[in-house]
């Protein structure tokens, strides 16, 4: 278990999170439907939450967290693809798109609690986590499948 690895893997995790609310917060302002407005507005405040909380231990690690999002190549395009849908006003596009960028950051979270080198108590805070990623994952799949 090495503490760099940890901090590592909860940066590229604080990165990604960081990601998923610039691009929820962004498709918040865009969405012309409230609906789709209010539901990308939580789905930022709780990405926050997470950022908030991965930074949290990366500093009890004695690490410096990650405080800018990257835009990522998978995370970019998707959510550029999500503006696109928009510009289309095509919900059921957006909600696809919306769903395409929740597998991503599920996965990365997933890949993380995979890695066998991440610290015990870290584990914990990465599981935490997860259950928020995977309820906003579970949101937006079940809005997707509702979709006629």
């Amino acid at each position: 278990m090495s503490t760099d690895s940890t901090i590592s893997t909860l940066n590229g995790l604080i990165k990604t999170t960081l990601d998923s609310m610039k691009g929820f917060k962004d498709a918040a302002e865009d969405a012309e439907s409230t609906q789709f407005s209010t539901m990308f507005a939580d789905f930022a405040r709780e990405r926050s939450e997470v950022a908030t909380a991965l930074q949290a231990e990366v500093r009890r690690l004695g690490g410096n967290p990650e405080d800018d999002s990257s835009f990522l190549a998978a995370a970019h395009r998707s959510f550029m693809d999500l503006k696109a849908a928009f510009t289309g006003k095509d919900d059921k596009a957006i909600i696809q798109e919306v769903e395409r960028g929740e597998d991503y950051i599920k996965g990365k979270f997933q890949a993380a609690l995979n890695d066998d080198d991440l610290d015990p108590s870290s584990r914990t805070v990465v599981e935490r986590a997860f259950q928020s990623v995977k309820a906003g994952h579970d949101r937006a799949s079940a809005l997707k499948h509702s979709m006629p």
